[in-house]
């Protein structure tokens, strides 16, 4: 398997990154809110609004990221080494955009989210 791969299974997870945290800043979850856990996020504030937030958008973010890698592989117009670096820059910029997401970085976590589509669009650019 390939680094680039192991980057898709690595942002499938990213977004369960951002549930763990939106939970601690909340208390956690108790029993009670087992039965309907999106309830609780959807009333968080602050914080755990953000991580919520973080995550929804890396479920957004994901599949188009997993398609691009996959498509470049198929295709085979790129190095494998490039698509494993713009692969793991995009994982990368992730996280960076989850930390910028939580401190509250509006204009950098924008500007961050311009860099991962870039990313996305570069597997695909690179791989024609």
């Amino acid at each position: 398997m390939t680094i680039a791969y192991w980057c898709v299974l690595i942002a499938l997870f990213l977004p369960y990154l951002s549930t763990m945290t939106a939970k601690a800043v909340s208390g956690g979850f108790s029993p009670k809110h087992n039965h309907d856990p999106r309830a609780l996020l959807n009333n968080l504030s602050g914080v755990g609004r953000r991580a919520n937030n973080a995550q929804l958008n890396s479920f957004e973010v994901t599949p188009a990221f997993s398609a691009a890698v996959i498509i470049a592989h198929l295709a085979g117009g790129a190095e494998q080494a490039l698509i494993d670096q713009l692969a793991m820059a995009f994982v990368a910029s992730r996280l960076l955009y989850f930390i910028c997401y939580l401190a509250d970085w509006a204009p950098v976590r924008s500007l961050v989210w311009f860099v991962n589509m870039g990313l996305i669009i570069s597997l695909f650019v690179v791989s024609a």
